[in-house]
């Protein structure tokens, strides 16, 4: 597979979107009805194509080569009658089709993949108060937004994305909701410690999907209720039978803490049901059987994991690999938003800005696609090569919009390359919030 066939393939998913607009129209049988120079897909392909110029610098930069004259306000008006979740349903459909072309039909085949979230800040608006925050300690008020995204740590790819406003947050929820929506035989999902829970553990259980989550190793966390041996290593396999029953019987039962667990009613469990005041029923049970693993990192750091994989495959040094793969989905977030530009938002709506987000997953992935395709010759070099993603982004660009062609992008994608230098180490540095700052309209690329 090639370029040109990677573009055919994102082509063929906009025009399958176009064929039922009113599907992702705010206004169904009114919006994207009349003939009209920004067509359904010209907006979409616009949307995809910007890169983080001011508005009328985009529009000059993609409808000028055609010689159409299209106003800021004309974009800014059909933008309000689109749905964000065409580009979700982009993504998800771009994704299928390519992965049908080139991926093995294997059912035993075990995708790696890893979840994680990004806070996002977005111009400020006090009257969204799902993602508004009021300014302490002399800060100005700001509103922010959540990313969950599910990443295949092979391909390097964005699998699925939601999108919260951050009063709304909840990244279990969200996990559980693409892990349940993906259509994957056979997965194993990489987790940070903001996925500690049993209900995510018993929903990707459920599924048929291996999980491996880094636990707190102090209080308020799954370890905390268990009895774990005292020890910095161990390998430790649990059956744990849950219930919300609260009888005397059960409380005996719970004593026992690596083999019940009382559940609260408040807490989420999706596999109990509530009990909503019934008394003297037989308690249900739901058991859950999985491996706690503590292993040290290094000589100061010592790390807890929960996973259902089988220990005879999957000893401690081995986790320990697999989870340390799981920091490709934190370096591929710096590319999103800094490389493909996610943060140079175009519109202070809330619903223009998710598009501009899940368009940014698009491009990434297009990229991605586009550069699988491309050998590098290797050579007598001291370091192994890889492509260098932030010209190729560019040239992708080039080649979506029809600036450059097939061949002329690979060759020139493969002249510009990068070494690889591994197990570099560098502080991790944040904003004053920790939050992830959109760039000010006026400090735009020229």
């Amino acid at each position: 597979m090639d370029a040109a066939c990677v573009k055919q393939s994102l082509v063929n998913q906009i025009q399958k979107l176009a064929e039922h607009p009113e599907l992702y129209s705010q206004n169904p049988g009114r919006d994207f009805t009349r003939n009209r120079k920004l067509t359904f897909c010209t907006l979409i392909s616009f949307i995809l194509n910007m890169h983080g110029g001011s508005l009328t610098n985009e529009i000059i930069d993609y409808f000028f080569k055609d010689g159409i004259s299209v106003s800021s306000s004309a974009v800014v008006q059909m933008r309000s009658k689109l749905k964000a979740e065409v580009f979700r349903s982009l993504l998800l459909g771009f994704n299928e089709e390519i992965e049908n072309l080139i991926l093995p039909k294997d059912e035993n085949h075990l995708r790696i993949l890893a979840v994680d979230g990004s806070d996002i800040q977005i111009p400020s608006d006090s009257n969204d108060v799902d993602s508004f925050f009021p300014g302490v300690n002399g800060q100005k008020p700001y509103n922010t937004i959540h990313l969950n995204a599910l990443y295949d740590l092979q391909q390097r790819i964005y699998l699925d994305a939601l999108i919260q406003k951050n009063r709304k947050q909840n990244e279990r929820k969200a996990l559980v909701e693409m892990a349940e929506s993906s259509n994957i035989e056979k997965a194993l999902i990489i987790a940070d410690r903001g996925y500690e829970s049993y209900n995510v553990m018993a929903h990707i259980h459920e599924r048929g999907w291996f999980y491996l989550i880094r636990i707190k190793n102090g209080r308020l966390g799954i370890a905390d209720g268990l009895d774990l041996p005292d020890t910095d290593e161990f390998d430790l396999e649990l059956s744990m039978n849950m219930t919300r029953s609260s009888t005397k019987d059960v409380k005996k039962l719970c004593e026992d803490k690596n083999h019940y667990r009382w559940v609260p009613q408040t807490a989420t469990f999706d596999y109990l049901p509530k009990l909503n005041g019934v008394y003297g029923s037989k308690p249900v049970f739901y058991n859950l059987p999985f491996r706690i693993v503590r292993l040290r990192v290094s000589a100061e750091l010592v790390e807890t994991l929960v996973t259902n994989l089988p220990s005879e495959q999957y000893p401690p040094d081995k986790l320990k690999t697999l989870y340390a793969f799981r920091w490709g989905i934190e370096t591929s977030f710096r590319s999103l938003k800094y490389t493909v530009g996610m943060l140079n938002f175009n519109s202070k709506k809330a619903e223009c800005i998710f598009q501009e987000v899940f368009a940014s997953l698009v491009i990434y992935n297009f990229t991605e696609w586009v550069t699988a395709q491309i050998t590098i010759r290797v050579g007598k070099r001291k370091h192994t090569y890889k492509v260098n993603f932030t010209v190729a982004v560019h040239i992708c660009r080039k080649l979506l919009i029809g600036e450059m062609h097939p061949p002329d992008v690979e060759a020139l994608i493969a002249k510009y390359i990068v070494p690889i230098r591994p197990n570099r180490n560098y502080e991790r540095r944040l904003s004053k919030r920790g939050k992830v700052t959109a760039i000010n309209f006026t400090y735009r690329i020229a």
